[in-house]
Protein backbone atom coordinates (compact mmCIF):
# COMPACT_ATOMS: atom_id res chain seq x y z
CA UNK A 1 0.00 0.00 0.00
CA UNK A 2 2.90 2.39 1.13
CA UNK A 3 5.12 1.81 -2.37
CA UNK A 4 1.93 2.75 -4.64
CA UNK A 5 2.45 6.36 -2.62
CA UNK A 6 5.84 6.96 -3.64
CA UNK A 7 6.70 9.73 -6.47
CA UNK A 8 8.43 7.36 -9.71
CA UNK A 9 11.07 9.85 -8.84
CA UNK A 10 12.27 8.16 -5.57
CA UNK A 11 14.03 5.25 -6.60
CA UNK A 12 13.43 1.47 -4.42
CA UNK A 13 10.07 1.58 -3.36
CA UNK A 14 10.24 -1.24 -1.50
CA UNK A 15 13.44 -1.11 0.45
CA UNK A 16 12.55 2.53 0.84
CA UNK A 17 9.18 1.51 2.92
CA UNK A 18 10.86 -1.24 4.81
CA UNK A 19 13.48 1.34 6.21
CA UNK A 20 11.19 3.97 7.01
CA UNK A 21 8.95 1.39 8.99
CA UNK A 22 12.00 0.30 10.66
CA UNK A 23 13.13 4.08 11.45
CA UNK A 24 9.82 4.90 12.79
CA UNK A 25 9.99 1.59 15.12
CA UNK A 26 13.82 2.61 16.19
CA UNK A 27 12.72 5.94 17.17
CA UNK A 28 9.93 5.30 18.85
CA UNK A 29 11.75 3.16 21.17
CA UNK A 30 14.34 5.79 21.25
CA UNK A 31 11.85 8.51 22.38
CA UNK A 32 11.78 6.17 25.74
CA UNK A 33 14.96 6.88 27.23
CA UNK A 34 16.73 10.04 28.15
CA UNK A 35 19.71 9.34 26.55
CA UNK A 36 18.50 9.08 23.08
CA UNK A 37 15.41 11.44 22.98
CA UNK A 38 16.98 14.42 21.53
CA UNK A 39 17.98 12.26 18.93
CA UNK A 40 15.31 10.27 18.24
CA UNK A 41 13.03 14.19 17.92
CA UNK A 42 15.60 15.25 15.50
CA UNK A 43 14.88 11.91 13.55
CA UNK A 44 11.55 12.63 13.92
CA UNK A 45 11.83 15.61 12.21
CA UNK A 46 14.16 14.53 9.75
CA UNK A 47 11.53 11.95 8.53
CA UNK A 48 8.26 14.38 9.12
CA UNK A 49 10.51 16.12 6.05
CA UNK A 50 11.41 13.45 4.14
CA UNK A 51 7.87 12.27 3.97
CA UNK A 52 6.21 16.06 2.54
CA UNK A 53 7.02 15.13 -0.98
CA UNK A 54 4.99 11.83 -0.38
CA UNK A 55 1.99 14.36 0.37
CA UNK A 56 1.91 16.49 -2.42
CA UNK A 57 2.51 13.56 -4.64
CA UNK A 58 -0.83 11.87 -3.00
CA UNK A 59 -2.60 15.87 -3.60
CA UNK A 60 -1.89 15.70 -7.38
CA UNK A 61 -1.49 12.25 -8.21
CA UNK A 62 -5.24 10.41 -8.76
CA UNK A 63 -3.59 7.11 -8.25
CA UNK A 64 -1.61 7.51 -5.39
CA UNK A 65 -4.39 9.53 -3.55
CA UNK A 66 -6.20 6.23 -3.05
CA UNK A 67 -9.60 7.46 -3.11
CA UNK A 68 -8.80 9.95 -0.10
CA UNK A 69 -10.97 12.94 -0.04
CA UNK A 70 -8.95 16.30 -1.74
CA UNK A 71 -9.56 18.34 1.80
CA UNK A 72 -7.95 15.76 3.70
CA UNK A 73 -5.01 15.58 1.43
CA UNK A 74 -4.58 19.02 1.23
CA UNK A 75 -4.91 19.41 5.00
CA UNK A 76 -1.91 16.85 5.73
CA UNK A 77 0.42 18.70 4.68
CA UNK A 78 0.15 21.51 7.16
CA UNK A 79 -0.55 18.60 9.44
CA UNK A 80 2.94 17.44 8.74
CA UNK A 81 4.48 21.24 10.17
CA UNK A 82 2.65 20.86 13.11
CA UNK A 83 3.55 17.61 13.71
CA UNK A 84 7.12 19.14 13.29
CA UNK A 85 6.75 21.77 15.55
CA UNK A 86 5.32 19.65 18.13
CA UNK A 87 8.43 17.53 18.18
CA UNK A 88 10.26 20.60 17.78
CA UNK A 89 8.99 21.90 21.12
CA UNK A 90 10.16 18.36 23.09
CA UNK A 91 13.71 20.04 22.70
CA UNK A 92 15.64 20.90 25.45
CA UNK A 93 16.85 25.00 25.39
Amino acid sequence: MYRQILPAYLPGHKILVTLSGLAEIILGVALCFAATKDLAIYGIIGMLTFFLPVHFHMLFNEKASMGLPRWMLFWRIPLQFALMFWAYLYLPF
